[in-house]
């Protein structure tokens, strides 16, 4: 059984009167240093002179250079992992380190020698603080990398306490298990979604069903949104009763048709590549290139001409209706 941490398991004290150094300030970046700062510590903002540092001071921060982070107790690294091995980062022997993705720590692009950890909120930057705020917080991953001073994981906790990642509980995981899970649902289960809503829509169309109506019930309307927030508040058996007797009966009665599609074979392939590293290797030259490919494959799925359909369609569908007129979609 993995083990799960709450608040009470944390101290403060650990890291009280530490000097605490946030490099980056972008969507975790941002986040991490407000909640710290209102977490009581002495909070430094690290970032190169951008619009980033700008938003740092309108923020209240005094930001440093990326330099000033080797003089720090804490090192929260909160950078694109792609970025965070050309970083001049030089932390004392006695500092900690911390990220908020294994990746870096689990495939050798970072390996600092002092205590090196990861608190890996399950939620998107802006949300981090948010839930703070609300005093909700968030499920987390924690995990220590590197114990150099027998104090990594209480200062890891109060890390992950500081920024609200222990109200709902932190799952303990090495940050080579929080990356490999990371991307494979990026890298196994995302693609497999995606195959499978793309036959859908091909069945749908054929079936003369406008693909205005097709995307409202997969995504503008919201049901599949809520009811997965239902089954993370409610628990499968308990949502399910929440669909009509005959939602139930076709899904229940269906479900074993695709049983005989080979995904497991695919899947494990795919991460694979992961867990061997060879997906690492694979992104550091992609980076080396200038980013060659994602450029190509982001232009041909994510371009212009998807980007126009659905803000046309959002015009017209969903809560961003700027109308009540009829309308005929183009």
């Amino acid at each position: 059984m993995a083990t799960i941490y709450h608040d009470g398991d944390a101290d403060l004290a650990a890291i009280a009167g530490s000097r605490v150094a946030v490099v980056g300030y972008g969507n975790q970046g941002r986040s991490w240093a407000l909640n710290l700062r209102d977490s009581g510590l002495d909070v430094q903002v690290c970032v190169r002179a951008d619009e980033t540092r700008e938003r740092a001071v309108a923020d209240g921060f005094t930001p440093g250079d990326l330099a000033d982070a080797n003089d720090a107790d804490v090192v929260c690294v909160l950078v694109p992992d792609d970025v965070i091995a050309s970083l001049p980062l030089a932390p004392r022997d006695d500092a900690v380190v911390i990220v908020a993705s294994g990746y870096t720590l689990a495939f050798g692009r970072l390996d600092p020698q002092c205590d090196a950890g990861m608190v890996a909120p399950r939620m998107l930057g802006p949300e981090v603080r948010r839930c703070y705020e609300e005093g909700t917080g968030f499920i987390t991953a924690v995990g220590v990398h590197h114990d150099a001073t027998g104090r990594a994981t209480e200062r890891v906790l109060a890390v992950a306490k500081a920024i609200g990642g222990l109200r709902q509980g932190a799952i303990e995981l090495t940050p080579r298990q929080e990356a490999v899970l990371d991307l494979a649902v990026e890298q196994a289960l995302s693609p497999a979604l995606t195959h499978v809503n793309n036959a859908f829509v091909q069945v749908m169309l054929e079936q003369g069903i406008p693909i205005e109506a097709v995307v409202t019930e997969l995504v503008l309307s919201g049901e599949v949104e809520r009811t997965y927030r239902l089954l993370r508040e409610e628990g499968y058996a308990r949502q399910s009763e929440y669909h009509s007797p005959t939602s139930q009966y076709g899904q229940l009665t269906r479900r074993g048709r695709y049983d005989h599609l080979d995904m497991l074979t695919t899947m494990r392939g795919l991460v694979s590549d992961i867990t061997d590293g060879r997906f690492a290797d694979e992104w550091d030259a992609e980076r080396d290139a200038g980013y060659p490919r994602l450029t190509e494959l982001k232009a041909q799925f994510a371009g212009p001409e998807v980007r126009a359909f659905e803000d046309d369609l959002r015009r017209q569908l969903g809560p961003r209706v700027v109308s009540g007129q009829k309308t005929v979609a183009s």
